[in-house]
């Protein structure tokens, strides 16, 4: 599984957006906007076969810098652009020597819509528009008359993860007034029912930053442990185990940003391997954690690294999509060195972390201070 490289805002409140390299939930197809100065235009990569390669998707006027892309897993790609006070969405796809558009329609909003990570579906693309007082889930693609609001979460939400392989799951990091930040599980399929999904302790901001569906491990981001300061920690959906915030995820003077999980470890959350994004001012570089390990196994990043995003594949191989001028379509393939166990210090929940249930639900226990 991989989940979509997120950019959140730089104070961490506004709505994430994806970055400009998606790759799509299976790992088949990927998107971006690329180009030279003004001229952009999207770009699928296909993934899945013996040689990556990419494939230009122009129309007759350049594309906006602020258009969003999204791959789909039948090989079409999701453009979402502005026009005035419209928000429109279209399909691109090769046909001989141009570029095909279908047109799906159009949302009126003043207001931002923001393209969440491609759907476990892979046929499915949903939007989120954030409000003051209410967040709005849009259906944008794989729907039967065009773009429709699906929902309407109350509160301002950021972030957006699946927990599922359907589609139908999808959690968010919500704040109700001047209130903590909490993740909630959003049912897309139960008119947007919400239940809670993390509490740690009742005034920490408890974000979920990944989620794999096989294995059920979660990322989380939480300020539980050290009040005021975010950090790094995993827990897995369903257990009523502790969320663990492992040290060795938290060295001086570096960001730690986890991008990847490995899947097919279905019930094995401690064996899943983790891809983390290693910001210092020495520059970034690529950690591989699992539970068990006692530190990240710490490697360069490939040369044009499109950074934020990779793919596991099953067995272990991290794959990371690349591009040089002698390159322009490239990935390269990591694997991750066995590594002793070190025991973690611990929080306990408050609320379990609900896993492998419709409507996700959770019940509480008492609050403890971090160990």
């Amino acid at each position: 599984m991989t989940a979509c490289a997120i950019e959140a805002a730089a104070d961490g409140e506004g709505a994430a957006r994806p970055s400009k390299f998606t790759i799509t939930a299976n790992g088949a197809y990927a998107a971006r906007l690329t180009g030279s100065g003004d001229a952009l235009y999207a770009e699928r990569w296909t993934l899945d076969g013996p040689e990556p390669y990419a494939v230009p998707l122009p129309l007759d006027q350049p594309e906006d810098p602020d258009a969003q892309v999204l791959p789909l897993a039948d090989g079409r790609v999701l453009i979402c652009r502005r026009v005035a006070e419209r928000l429109t969405f279209s399909l691109l796809y090769p046909t001989g020597p141009r570029t095909g558009e279908l047109t799906l329609g159009a949302v009126e909003s003043a207001a931002e819509l923001t393209l969440l990570p491609p759907s476990p579906d892979g046929t499915c693309a949903y939007a989120m528009a954030v409000g003051p007082d209410t967040t709005e889930l849009w259906l944008v693609a794989g729907g039967a008359f065009g773009p429709e609001r699906v929902a309407e979460v109350k509160g301002a939400c950021t972030g957006g993860v699946w927990l599922d392989r359907t589609g139908r799951m999808l959690a968010l990091d919500r704040r109700l007034d001047d209130g903590p930040v909490k993740a909630v599980a959003v049912d897309l399929e139960r008119g947007g029912e919400v239940t809670p999904l993390l509490q740690i302790t009742e005034e920490s901001d408890d974000r979920l930053l990944l989620a794999d569906a096989d294995s059920g491990l979660l990322l989380i981001g939480s300020d539980a442990p050290s009040p005021g300061r975010e950090r790094l920690g995993w827990g897995v959906l369903g257990s009523t185990r502790p969320v663990r915030f492992p040290e060795c995820l938290h060295p001086a003077d570096t960001r730690v940003t986890p991008f990847a999980v490995q899947p097919g470890q279905v019930l094995l959350p401690e064996s899943c391997s983790v891809a983390l994004r290693m910001d210092a001012g020495a520059g970034s570089w690529i950690g591989m954690w699992t539970p068990t390990s006692k530190r990240p196994a710490q490697v360069a990043a490939p040369a044009g690294w499109l950074e934020g995003a990779g793919v596991w594949t099953p067995e272990g191989t991290l794959r990371l999509p690349y591009a040089t001028a002698a390159t322009p379509c490239g990935v390269a393939a990591l694997d991750v060195p066995p590594e002793a166990p070190e025991p973690a210090p611990v929080v306990e929940p408050c609320r379990p972390v609900p896993l492998q249930q419709a409507p996700l639900s959770g019940g509480k226990s008492p609050v403890t201070k971090a160990r």
